[in-house]
This record gives structure tokens, sequence and C-alpha cells, in this order.
């Protein structure tokens, strides 16, 4: 072996020991053009030159014109020139960060046999929805619709996959999803927890930083882009993804608006494409496009994407389009008939949605509408305990490695519940409340090694009293 090949095949020592080749790591990724920044995939076989900076032919062929029209002599005679000195590509060029650079698509033959959406594997609706049980309480229906339109999607992809087997006449379309529903409710929580369980890319984004091409703020593009970085700028993995698009009611259309509507309505009309589905050019490892950062071809037909957001007053709109009737005669109906409605949101309508400002090509792509329940005491109670991740085993865990045992007693969860439904933000606000009680428990239980059992009570959850400490020699006392 020469010393070209011994240098190409050096191996690097990572910091977790592990030796990884760096010949086969290279060969995992694309080059780049270092003039047009297209990849190899869609420019061609590129032209190596020195400091590792690959050409396209197209780019190298524009160069030979231009330097042909300009001095009027052929390449080959400013080759034999002794006197002139090219420029040095290398020491313009830095190394293309790991996040900028593209993933070579795999075989066609690889893909058919090593396919991750076959429909043999992918789960039953049932069988989606018993995990989802694992880690969200409550909200029924809504594991249910989603649970049943993620498994259409994956069916939907791998029924394109073998088109000999799907029937000619017959189109499976897309499942886009709209959830609304107040917040704390669990939307963001339920669809990380939904692709933790496929194990598929998921790229979650704010709907409230997009604008229309050409004015401040991050272009609609970027939510692919954002996929694309979660998939390890792996292309076929992220066609295969989940994007979550949340506070989508904040690009709602507004009204009475004299300037330009450029993160409203037109936020709407750019995102269409990216619903129905369309050949997207993205940039990679950034969220605008410029000459120096590489474009990739992602194609939305198969990335489901699922909307959500809290919408505010559109229980109004509901209230108004339900107390339609006459308030007066026989048939009358009082204006507070719906005023103590619980779960409003259920009844919700295209023409509701319509009238809080989305416009209806935009509701036309997301089919399966659907909403989340505002969580009661009861609702709270569960969330504290139930899950696998709930807040209270976290801590059960944490003080168990310092060999100390941690109980609530029943009456303190419905006064931390209590507490979260006055802040008036769902789950988010157990966190805060049980944070704020920990923290003196967390910071003086590890003083004392003779404690071996915390009991959080009601007295002190409402301030007027401690929790209850016992020793590991039985006794007990009270922190004040």
């Amino acid at each position: 072996m020469s010393e070209n090949e011994k240098d190409k095949k050096e191996t690097k020592q990572h910091n977790s020991g592990v030796t990884v080749d760096s010949s086969k790591k290279t060969d995992e990724y694309e080059k780049i053009c270092y003039m047009c920044r297209r990849p190899e995939s869609k420019a061609g076989k590129m032209v190596e030159m020195p400091g590792d900076i690959s050409v396209c032919t197209d780019c190298m062929q524009k160069t030979f014109d231009s330097i042909q029209g300009t001095t009027g002599m052929q390449y080959a005679d400013l080759m034999k020139l002794s006197n002139l000195n090219f420029m040095n590509f290398s020491d313009l060029h830095g190394e293309i960060p790991q996040r900028q650079k593209l993933k070579k698509k795999k075989p066609k033959e690889e893909k058919k046999v090593n396919s991750v959406f076959n429909i043999q594997k992918m789960p039953a609706p049932h069988k989606i929805k018993e995990k989802l049980d694992d880690y969200v309480v409550g909200q029924e229906h809504a594991k249910k619709v989603i649970s049943v339109a993620v498994y259409n999607h994956y069916k939907r992809i791998a029924a394109m996959e073998e088109k000999e087997k799907q029937s000619p006449d017959v189109e499976i379309e897309k499942s886009n999803m709209l959830m609304i529903g107040p917040t704390g409710s669990g939307k963001t929580y339920l669809v990380r927890t939904l692709a933790k369980l496929l194990d598929v890319p998921l790229a979650i984004t704010d709907a409230t930083s997009l604008t229309e091409a050409g004015y401040i703020g991050d272009d609609i593009e970027s939510v692919v882009s954002k996929l694309l970085a979660a998939a390890e700028n792996d292309v076929e993995k992220a066609e295969r993804g989940i994007i979550f698009i949340d506070e989508i009611d904040k690009i709602a259309k507004k009204k009475n608006a004299r300037s330009r509507d450029v993160s409203g309505e037109s936020v709407q009309q750019g995102m269409l494409k990216l619903l129905e589905g369309a050949d997207i050019e993205v940039p990679v490892g950034a969220n605008s496009k410029n000459a120096m950062v590489p474009l990739a071809t992602v194609n939305t037909s198969n990335i489901l994407f699922i909307c959500g957001g809290a919408f505010p007053d559109l229980e109004d709109i509901i209230k108004e389009r339900l107390n339609k009737h006459s308030t007066m005669g026989f048939s009358g109906e009082l204006k507070d008939k719906y005023d103590k409605e619980k779960n409003l949101m259920a009844k919700v309508t295209v023409e509701d949605l319509r009238n809080f400002g989305m416009i209806p090509e935009f509701l036309g792509r997301l089919p399966i509408i659907f909403s989340l329940e505002e969580l009661s005491k009861e609702m709270l109670i569960r969330v504290l305990k139930e899950p696998k991740n709930a807040i209270l085993k976290q801590y059960e865990r944490l003080l168990a490695m310092d060999e100390v045992q941690l109980v609530f007693e029943e009456e303190a969860l419905e006064a931390i519940a209590q507490k979260a439904l006055e802040k008036d933000t769902g789950a988010r606000a157990l966190r805060a409340i049980i944070e704020e009680f920990m923290l003196d428990i967390m910071y003086e239980i590890p003083k004392d090694d003779n404690i071996g059992k915390v009991t959080v009570t009601k007295a002190y959850i409402e301030n007027t009293g401690g929790p209850l400490i016992e020793m590991r020699g039985n006794g007990q006392l009270a922190l004040p």
C-alpha cells in the first residue's frame, strides 16, 4: 500500500474511544461544487482541484469560456505560459461544516430490502395509542385520531413504494392534521412522543417567525431545512419524517390591516405547496439561502405535516354560530347557553376557522381537524403521577439516589393541581409549582445522612406548615 493510500485510510480517535475510518466517513457524504454549491447528485461528476476543492463540469466550462473570451487565447495556450500564477483556491476555501454536508442516497436495491416503512412492521393504531397512553394522560379522542392518521399515512408510503401491489385507479391522499387546544394541553408533547415511538425524524418549528420571502424573518422553506437537519442531512430519511408547526393560529389573516400582511395570509399561501407535496430547494445547515450554502432538493409529498395552535377567541366564534337562533319566542335560546360548556372546542368546524382568519385553501390541505380537552383538576393529578416520566417519579428517583424516600400526600397533590388551575397554563404550571416547593427539600436533605423519608403535606403546599422528615431511627420532625 502506498503512502497516499495509507493517509486516506488513516483513522481518527474520538473522545468516546471509538475508532472511525476517515475514508468511510467521507464516502457517506456527497461532494459539493465550490462555485455553484450544488451537490454531486444534481451537478454530476466533479473535477478535483488542489486544496480538496470540487468543481462541477458546468462551472468548469463556464470558467474556460470566460478565460477564452477575455484573453482570446485557448486554455491549453494559457497552461504553457510559465510565468502565469493561478489563484490558490485552498487559501479561500474552508472545510465545509459537518452540518452542511449531504449524505448520499442509498441504492434502490438496498432501499427495497431494508425499507423501514414496511406495512408489516408498522404498528396498528391501537398499538400506537397504547404506547401514547404510557406518556400522555387523557386526550383519548386526540390520541385515537392521531394514531389512525399516522398509520394511514405510512401505509400510503408503503403502498407507493410497492406500486405493483397498489391499485392503479386509487391514489391515497396525505392525512395532514390540525390540532386545536389550549396552552399546556399536550399538543407538542403528543407529537414529540409519537415521533420517538415511530423512530422517524421530527422537526418542531414556530409559525410566528415565518414571513413571506424577501422580508426579515425565516423563509417558509426553513421548516423543511430543520427536518433535513434532524435527519442528519439524509434527504431520503427526511422525506419520510414529521413536521410539527406550532402557533399556527399566529399566521391567521389580519383583519382591517392597511399594510401588507407578510406574516399572515401570505405565509398561508406560501405553505400550500409544502402541505400538498412539491420539490423544495432548501439550504443545508442554514435557515436562509445564500451563495455560500449548498442546496438540497426535498420532496414533501411523503412528509406528514401536523399543525397546532391555541386559537384564542375561537370559542367566541363557535358560540356566535351556535347562538344563531332567536332569543325570543317558543324556540328561543338563552345567549349564555354555551358559556359554561367545558369542551366547546370539540364543536369547531371549518367555517369557524375561516372566520378566525385561516384561508380555505390552507384548511383544505389539513383534512383532519381535532381538538384537545382543557386539563381538569383530576387530569392534572394524573399528569403528576401516571406517565412514565412523570415529574413526581423524577424527584423520587433523584432522592432515591441519596437513599431517601419521597412521598406526596394525596391532599398535597390536589393542592398542587388547584394552584396549576389558577395559573391557567395547563400542565406547564405543574413543573414550576413542584420546582418551587422542592427547592428547599433538595437543598436541605443532602446535609444529613440520617434522613430516610420525606413526606410533602398539604400544609406545606399551602404555606401553613412544612414537610414531614422521618429519620432512619423512625424519629419524625417537620421542617420549619
